[in-house]
């Protein structure tokens, strides 16, 4: 039996749940999120407390694990919202939010325009920072991975564009 899928999820006030044919709609302050559980699992509302149902645990326990995280990620997602941070290393590197793209300068002989889906917001603090933002962390994991994938962290000088709390390693230069 899962025990991810016992433990029950916590509402905040002004969340609202409601399920039907497998699609979970999770409305908050913030937005509001549609996300897809396994048809197996029954979720229960009471009161301020969502909970997976304990026959789909018996009948399908990796599903209902599942489930109650990704509905845990859209609640906190509507009340708090979700946030990456990337930052670019490299002379000359920039980024530029406007409206819904992103213009980024890495160094290569032209410069990358990103198109930002709904649902996600694109901030540049300062132009080698970049902060994605948005109810859905799956999408804005993807956005984020999508911005890193232009010019990943190279070994040796550790010049691209990385996640802020990332560690690059480098490696050493060959000696003579």
């Amino acid at each position: 039996m899962s025990r991810v899928a016992k433990m029950p999820v916590s509402l905040p006030a002004g969340v609202q749940i409601s399920a039907s044919n497998g699609q979970v709609t999770v409305k908050g302050a913030k937005a509001s999120v549609t996300v897809a559980i396994p048809p197996a699992v029954q979720i229960d509302v009471e009161g301020n407390v969502a909970s997976i149902n304990a026959d789909s645990i018996k009948r399908n326990p990796m599903a209902s694990g599942t489930a109650r995280a990704i509905l845990n990620n859209a609640v906190i997602g509507v009340s708090k919202g979700y946030e990456k941070r990337l930052s670019l290393v490299g002379v000359g590197y920039r980024a530029a939010a406007a409206g819904k793209k992103l213009n980024l300068s890495l160094g290569f002989s032209h410069p990358i325009e990103y198109s930002i889906p709904d649902g996600v917001t694109v901030e540049t603090p300062s132009q080698t920072e970049i902060v994605v933002k948005g109810a859905d962390k799956k999408m804005v994991g993807q956005v984020a991975a999508d911005i890193r994938r232009f010019r990943p962290p190279e070994p040796y000088k550790g010049k691209g564009v990385r996640y802020s709390t990332e560690k690059v390693v480098l490696k050493e230069a060959k000696k003579k």
